[in-house]
């Protein structure tokens, strides 16, 4: 018996080690044939499988029709179909029957009610002979009958050509394999972008000016001479590529590249009420010029039930905990104006792209609540003096996330920052320049508390919104100040409205507005601006969305003797 196996396999180790793959890959085919049988396309078979003979027979038994009529025939090789009632189909079946040798199909039967192309067939005479091989490693070989190796010998004599280029298809399929593998970036990183082209413009009277100004030229004194809004309409872009690495499938390693160049229209309008949620400077605080840089770099990673955001560049709070609005906050997707994204108070800890290091983490106290605590420093890198990480402008966040029931999110939330006055922004540039900076460019320190909400009302309606406050004190060993500024917002937001993955959205509220000062008048807004705003987004496919919006500013810079200023604009965002 022994000698016998020997004699038979002796030829056929090495072609059976070669098509283990192809009697997957093949098979699987056969399962997923259509009743009609269709001889398999060879044109893509590697010459040097076969030989230039073997290869014209195979031609050949393409050109023949199925219902051609066939004269007497004396050999299976004759024949372009193997039908059931030939004696190869029989004898097949039965091996297949007998060794389980298809896994083709889903029953795992040799479905013998109708005709195979003899590629078909040759898959599943190569899938028996790779099961015998497996029974005579196995020492099992006293299994296999005597008989049935003889059938088997003289089947693979009859198929030879068809085994001869299914080897050759294989081995090209696996170079191309190895091919892609060795081309292929990385097995750990996916790229994602998105690319933002901006037309925009804004209207109005006068460039808006602050309270302390116009206080000055209502006392009769000096002030800045009033300039018009520049009302030229733009045309520019955001362009961010991602690339996102995990390790062991539950973190993530981000680095992001932007680059912008959108207009800012707080200088365009003469306040920062105006600006748009996806302008921007550079890292040297300049204006954008669409070079590129590394804005964002982060690595997230689980910790228990939990997870810690460590960034190093561009680290915001409001990327990595809860801000509760959920439909508008995107810069891309969401609302167009700066100010609708989230309550200002996220955005502490951060002046500018190329700053906001440090650490946050999420974790869920049960179902129902979640903890966040966050630290971030504005120039972490720099060692020189009032700098580095614990030293110069810094933010600490902590946050109580509640969820009462499904649809309904509550948040609590207190910001302690200080800025050592390089670059104040107490309220992140989005009210009042008063707001932004009450004593001057000088160190501040602020208490910044947030209570934040959303409610899905319906699936088409979503309401959110926010109030905050924060009491900001002047750091001076002369001159002590403290003052008081408050800010709400309420968004309403409707997505899915006309089409599945469109999403109107409506923004009204009160940027930051300085309400008391021990300065005095002179330390505080003189009246309330009023923040309206409108947007549309237009889903066209899984990639492209087209997004008209307006912003309307009620006495801008909370002063009423401004003139109203509108910015519109329509943002079409690709996403890849």
């Amino acid at each position: 018996m022994k000698n016998t196996l020997k004699s038979l396999f002796a030829t056929q180790a090495l072609l059976s080690a070669t098509l283990t793959i192809s009697a997957t890959i093949v098979t699987a085919g056969i399962a997923s044939a259509a009743d009609a049988p269709k001889p398999l396309e060879i044109a893509q078979a590697a010459p040097s499988s076969t030989s230039v003979a073997s290869l014209d027979q195979v031609k050949a038994y393409g050109s023949e029709g199925v219902n051609n009529e066939v004269s007497q025939v004396t050999s299976v090789s004759q024949l372009s179909d193997v039908r059931p009632t030939d004696w190869a189909f029989q004898a097949l079946q039965s091996l297949v029957e007998r060794y389980g040798c298809i896994v083709g199909y889903p029953d795992k039967t040799f479905r013998g009610n109708r005709a195979l192309t003899r590629f078909e067939f040759a898959a599943g005479l190569n899938a028996c002979l790779d099961r015998v091989n497996e029974l005579i490693a196995a020492s099992t070989a006293d299994l296999v009958k005597k008989e049935d190796l003889a059938t088997l010998q003289k089947l693979q004599e009859e198929f030879s050509a068809e085994l001869a280029t299914l080897r050759g298809r294989v081995d090209s399929l696996e170079a191309r394999a190895t091919t892609l593998e060795k081309q292929q970036f990385s097995t750990t990183t996916k790229l994602r972008g998105e690319a933002i082209f901006s037309f925009s413009g804004a209207l109005g009277g006068s460039k808006a000016i602050g309270s302390v100004q116009q206080r000055r030229i209502d006392a009769g004194l000096p002030g800045p001479a009033r300039t018009n809004v520049d009302e030229n309409q733009t045309f520019s872009d955001r362009v961010r590529l991602s690339l996102a690495t995990s390790f062991t499938g539950k973190d993530t390693l981000l680095t992001r590249l932007q680059a912008r160049n959108i207009t800012d229209f707080g200088a365009a309008t003469g306040t920062n009420m105006a600006r748009l949620s996806y302008e921007g400077a550079s890292p040297s605080g300049t204006p954008a010029n669409n070079s590129i840089f590394v804005d964002k770099l982060y690595y997230r990673f689980p910790i228990g039930a939990g997870s810690v955001t460590v960034d190093a560049i561009g680290g915001e709070f409001y990327n990595n905990i809860p801000n509760f609005n959920p439909l508008l906050a995107s810069d891309g997707q969401g609302t167009i104006s700066r100010f609708g994204r989230f309550n200002p108070i996220y955005r502490q800890g951060s002046s500018n792209s190329a700053s906001g290091a440090g650490v946050t983490l999420n974790y869920p106290l049960g179902q129902a609540l979640t903890v966040s605590l966050g630290y971030l420093a504005d120039n972490a890198s720099d060692p020189t003096n009032a700098n580095g990480l614990f030293n110069g402008s810094s933010a600490a966040l902590a946050q109580i996330a509640f969820r009462p029931t499904q649809g309904i999110d509550l948040g609590l939330t207190y910001v302690r920052s200080y800025d050592k006055g390089t670059n104040v922004g107490v309220t992140s540039a989005t009210g009042s320049a008063l707001a932004n900076r009450p004593f001057g460019n000088v160190a501040t320190s602020s208490d910044q508390f947030g209570l934040e909400g959303a409610i899905r009302v319906t699936p088409g309606f979503t309401l959110a919104g926010w109030a905050g406050y924060t009491t900001a004190r002047r750091e001076s060993p002369i001159v002590n100040a403290d003052a008081d500024i408050w800010n709400w917002a309420v968004t309403l937001a409707f997505p899915d409205l006309g089409k599945k993955g469109n999403l109107a959205g409506i923004v009204l509220g009160q940027p930051p507005k300085v309400t008391n000062s021990s300065l005095g008048n002179v330390g505080e807004d003189r009246n309330s601006s009023f923040h309206v705003e409108g947007l549309y987004r237009y889903q066209l496919n899984n990639n492209i969305s087209v997004t008209p919006g307006i912003i309307v500013i009620f006495n801008p810079e909370n002063n009423s003797a401004n003139d109203t200023v509108y910015v519109g604009t329509v943002r079409t965002t690709f996403t890849f």
